[in-house]
């Protein structure tokens, strides 16, 4: 496997130990993991997600949060085993939040509920992300099949990442994956602003303007089961998610989202006021005048948008380290791992 390195929980979590679990930690306590699973009618395909979860993360607790199913997703996902809760709110946004905010785990696993994403990975995404240290690990959806990741969604998502990467740092490859292991402090630091599919966006971004320690796993993505449809809009959720990132950029980077204001606002006003300009200096006179006037309030708000950015910077930078302080201040609470073959020997 390749790598890329860039309590108000009421539950009590499984601490059993065995043999053939993949990873083992020196701490004063047990590893706990959470896989988080949010679910919108995937009563097809939800029994075999827990199942293979339960299967290569055997000591972790499996909680499937329902987002208002109109089949049996939350009786069946109850049936398999898993832990099961409810949010009403619906979008994706809205349940990630709730899990983030209710459970308590030393590593979170977060996957959609569509067995779309190889539940085999998880050891290596959690074993990465206790090894290297990291606050979250990205699954990177590599794909031969048309129907599980097409065409258009290709290019949507790496349109989408090229824009993040230029404003945020070039450190992931797959924006919008849905297959991601989480340190508590990333948990527990993370806002949850968003409501529906452009949560991806939101953690991504979240991760590289506090220059979070990242790593990326590239994993098999798999079409849908029969009987399980998507929820994805092509064109309404990809508009969302760029209105989202044009958001982000605003609020976190506001300078060079204000001077690109700026900057068009300034040719704007050449491109009307130059001729004007050019007209005056031939014949002595103005006989465009809302043109001038025109391209002289063009000028003016593009000094103005400027000025913001500079001002809006310092607030921002003032975020951004509370942000941080925010981060820091939940504790790290395990310090070395040793991997375990599947027979229990350490290396």
């Amino acid at each position: 496997m390749k790598h890329f390195i860039g309590n108000s929980q009421s539950e009590v979590m499984s601490t059993a130990r065995h043999e053939n679990s993949p990873l083992s930690v020196s701490t004063g306590h047990r590893l706990t993991v959470a896989v988080l699973v949010p679910c919108l009618n995937e009563a097809a395909a939800i029994p075999k997600v827990i199942a293979d979860f339960r299967r290569y993360l055997p000591d972790a607790t499996i909680f499937v949060y329902d987002n208002g199913s109109t089949d049996n997703t939350a009786e069946i996902a109850r049936e398999a085993g898993a832990v099961v809760r409810t949010e009403s709110m619906r979008g994706k946004g809205n349940v990630v939040r709730r899990m983030f905010a209710d459970i308590e785990a030393d590593v979170f696993l977060l996957v959609d509920g569509d067995d779309t994403y190889d539940a085999s990975v998880a050891p290596e995404l959690i074993k990465l992300l206790l090894e290297k240290s990291l606050d979250m690990v990205n699954g990177v959806r590599i794909s031969e099949v048309q129907e599980a990741y097409r065409r258009g969604h290709r290019l949507g998502n790496r349109v989408l990442t090229g824009m993040v990467a230029t404003f945020f740092g070039n450190r992931l490859t797959d924006l919008l994956s849905g297959y991601r292991a989480f340190s508590r402090r990333f948990v527990k630091s993370f806002p949850a602003l968003t409501s529906g599919f452009e949560i991806e966006t939101e953690l991504s971004v979240h991760a590289l303007q506090l220059r979070m320690p990242l790593g990326e796993i590239p994993i098999d993505y798999r079409e849908r089961p029969k009987g399980s449809a998507s929820k994805l809009s092509t064109y309404k959720d990809g508009f969302r998610i760029l209105r989202t990132i044009v958001y982000l950029i605003k609020e976190e980077k506001p300078f060079a989202f204000f001077s690109v204001v700026a900057g068009l606002l300034s040719l704007m006003s050449l491109y009307f006021g130059l001729p004007v300009v050019a007209e005056f200096r031939q014949t002595g006179l103005v006989p465009r005048l809302p043109t001038a006037l025109l391209a002289a309030a063009l000028a003016i708000l593009s000094f103005l948008s400027f000025a913001c950015g500079l001002i809006l910077d310092t607030v921002s930078r003032g975020r951004a380290e509370s942000k941080r302080l925010a981060y820091l201040s939940v504790p790290v609470r395990f310090t070395s791992v040793k991997s375990m073959d599947p027979s229990g020997a350490e290396h």
